[in-house]
């Protein structure tokens, strides 16, 4: 035997009520979360998508030389000497992304002479407008890593071969 109290008419017809007002919350489908969730579809980027609009917004900025630590620049150094190869806009770019929103890591050299906290403050506007702009996901962060100062005599010195400098030398 139960010990439950009997329901009155009221109480069975609220607990009707709630009952189907739960069930038609369940079958409902998810409200949009953002411009790339739709009731229609989702559009997903990878994120790569998201580097490389990153990577071409710091570019644009005055005051930053290239981009990423030595070692990448070592490389892109190798790679530019190639015919035909593209330049990778992605180097010194790293991107963590979620459904609607994306942090982004910068790594760059700044020229001499330049504000390194104003190129790093218009670098994080540039990013953060672009990417938002162009892909509609929230960007949450933008660090920016200075790793090194472009001196105005580095490209003299780096062009120069150490043979021509000795011949040079001898004359």
């Amino acid at each position: 035997m139960s010990n439950a109290v009997p329901q009155t008419g009221r109480e069975k017809a609220r607990a009707e009520q709630a009952e189907e007002t739960s069930q038609e919350k369940a079958v409902e489908p998810a409200a949009p979360r953002g411009p790339l969730q739709t009731s229609r579809g989702v559009t997903t980027l990878d994120e790569s998508v998201v580097a490389k609009i990153a990577g071409m917004a710091a570019r644009e900025v005055p005051g930053v030389y290239d981009m990423g630590n030595a070692a990448r620049r070592a490389f892109s150094a190798v790679t530019d000497r190639i015919p035909n190869a593209q330049t990778n806009v992605t180097g010194g770019i790293s991107v963590e992304k979620g459904e609607t929103q994306t942090a982004i890591d910068v790594t760059v050299v700044v020229e001499y002479g330049v504000s390194i906290v104003d190129v790093g403050n218009t670098i994080r506007r540039n990013v953060i407008d672009q990417v938002e702009g162009t892909t509609g996901l929230e960007v949450v962060e933008v660090n920016v890593n200075v790793v090194d100062v472009h001196l105005p005599g580095d490209d003299d010195d780096k062009r120069r071969s150490p043979d021509t400098s000795r011949v040079a030398e001898l004359n």
